[in-house]
């Protein structure tokens, strides 16, 4: 959705450009075509808004992935070339396309090929591809600063939402990879680090289906957060534990060919208010704070006591339909490290498993 807005917001832009430029003409100078401000707006609006989520769409399924290894400067190079190569293969294509409608004739007649040619030799076309190629490198830019700052941060940032600290409710789980410092031993410090961004890598497509958030890393552990209403909707935060193993499920041959394992996992799930907002000076950066964090963080920590991958607190599992789908097993009230009231922990199966 943000690529398909930006591309919108340039694309209004050069259509009033367009207009203050041509004034009360009817026609295009460069190739006489017809030009109608409203016809123009118009097309303008839909192609880019259609482009600017086919770009989304292909940064999401592909190409994040396959340059996750390039650096800034790459990744801004690499990818702006492949999209503008992609915009002119759908420019061309476009144009081809609407002339053969406005001229009612085919899309191989030779008057048709001709305007589109004559389209394509002028200077309004290399114009159209610079204006595109810097919205590509501007919606890029914003994406992968966007992924350095966490989901929704940069957003949030612009709009200054946690510019005063605000009170909300959120579900938190923390995830933790097993028998880490064994595997670091193993593999070494550089492998190690290879294996930590594929692990965290492949976990993406889970997060992205269930609306979670990345709130941070912590060396082999990650917090994910959810607002109550996105992290309690169809169960999203047990679904994307479970979708989670499902990925290392299937690509279990992959990583035991590359590293010679395959990471296992354990979470804490728990949810309550924290007061969220904007620290630093020098760096800034927003902050949860509450008893609800070192509550899951607790938790998380009782798997292993426990024997289980997943515990989820009595709260959070109230609020969760899990009837269908899930086996709920209950661990019981639970004194966790450094609080004084208990908690009640259950842990979770997926029935098709």
């Amino acid at each position: 959705m943000p690529f398909g807005l930006i591309w919108l917001f340039f694309g209004i832009i050069y259509s009033i450009l367009e207009k203050g430029l041509l004034g009360s003409s009817t026609v295009y100078p460069a190739t006489g075509n017809p030009y109608e401000f409203v016809t123009a707006m118009m097309s303008a609006s839909l192609g880019t808004l259609l482009m600017g989520w086919m770009m989304g769409t292909v940064e999401l399924l592909l190409l994040k992935r396959l340059f996750i290894k390039k650096t800034f400067g790459q990744k801004l190079l690499l990818k702006t070339t492949i999209y503008v190569a992609a915009l002119i293969l759908f420019l061309v294509v476009t144009a081809q396309i609407t002339n053969s409608i406005r001229m009612e004739r085919s899309l191989f007649h030779p008057v048709v090929v001709q305007a589109m040619l004559g389209f394509l030799s002028n200077f309004a076309f290399l114009s159209l591809i610079i204006y595109s190629g810097a919205i590509v490198t501007i919606t890029l830019f914003f994406t992968e600063v966007s992924d350095s700052l966490g989901a929704n941060v940069l957003k949030n940032f612009f709009l200054g939402k946690y510019h005063t600290p605000q009170e909300e409710e959120r579900v938190f789980m923390f995830l933790d990879m097993k028998s880490s410092t064994t595997i670091a031993e193993q593999l070494g410090h550089t492998r190690y680090f290879d294996l930590l961004n594929k692990y965290y890598a492949d976990m993406s497509e889970a997060l992205i289906q269930t609306f979670g958030e990345i709130y941070q890393y912590v060396g082999d552990e990650m917090v994910v957060s959810w607002t109550l209403k996105h992290g309690i909707r169809n169960n999203n935060c047990l679904r994307c534990f479970f979708l989670i193993k499902a990925t290392y499920h299937r690509l279990a041959e992959k990583y035991e060919k590359q590293f010679g394992l395959v990471p296992a996992f354990k979470a804490g799930f728990h949810y309550g208010k924290i007061t969220t907002g904007e620290i630093g000076v020098l760096k800034k950066e927003i902050l949860f704070t509450g008893d609800v964090l070192n509550t899951t963080a607790r938790i998380q920590g009782s798997c292993n006591t426990y024997g289980v991958d997943i515990l989820i607190s009595s709260e959070l599992l109230s609020l969760l339909s899990t009837e269908e789908g899930y086996q709920v097993q209950e661990i019981g009230e639970v004194e966790l490290q450094g609080r004084h009231a208990k908690v009640k922990l259950f842990t979770v199966k997926q029935s098709c498993l």
